[in-house]
């Protein structure tokens, strides 16, 4: 299957977070493991799967493509954003300087996933759990709003060609 030339994979790194377009499975463990940290108390983990039925319709299989220069850069800004936004848990006294999120990750699948396969991955430690919790909905929440990824559902029954383009946010 060929992809267009602007849904390529894509990783960028900095510290405290990472973000990664692919066509290769996703390794939840590995993505988990990639923001341990021995001064998180909590991480946080979103797994987004393919799953079988929309609406009533059988769902064979998604296929999600990207404009990959713009959305890596699109997913960095959402972290960084959360890595400001979420607030420091009450447990954690203002005069200590820890920050609320010690590390984030999204990873976002291009191309056929399978049903049962993971699209998406998000990972966030932190001191506190409160903090993983939110910074994780955020973080999944705006990729779905903003980044320039679409998604296409294959149907059981409905011919190739008329499978459903779909934004990210359905």
């Amino acid at each position: 299957m060929a992809y267009p030339s602007t849904s390529t994979a894509a990783r960028e790194e900095w510290e405290g977070g990472t973000c990664v377009l692919t066509y290769k499975p996703l390794d939840v463990d590995a993505i988990m493991r990639s923001v341990r940290d021995d001064g998180a108390g909590a991480t946080a983990v979103f797994v987004g799967t393919t799953r079988n039925s929309f609406k009533g319709k059988v769902v064979t299989r998604l296929e999600y493509q990207a404009y990959s220069r713009l959305a890596i850069k699109t997913m960095v800004q959402i972290l960084k954003d959360a890595r400001t936004a979420v607030s420091r848990s009450t447990h954690q006294p203002p005069a200590h300087n820890v920050p609320s999120l010690i590390s984030c990750t999204v990873h976002h699948r291009l191309g056929a996933v399978p049903v049962g396969e993971p699209s998406i991955v998000i990972a966030v430690s932190s001191p506190h759990r409160k903090e993983a919790f939110v910074a994780c909905e955020r973080i999944l929440e705006d990729v779905k709003e903003k980044a320039q990824i679409w998604k296409r559902e294959y149907y059981e029954g409905v011919r190739e060609e008329e499978a459903e383009w779909k934004g990210n946010n359905c």
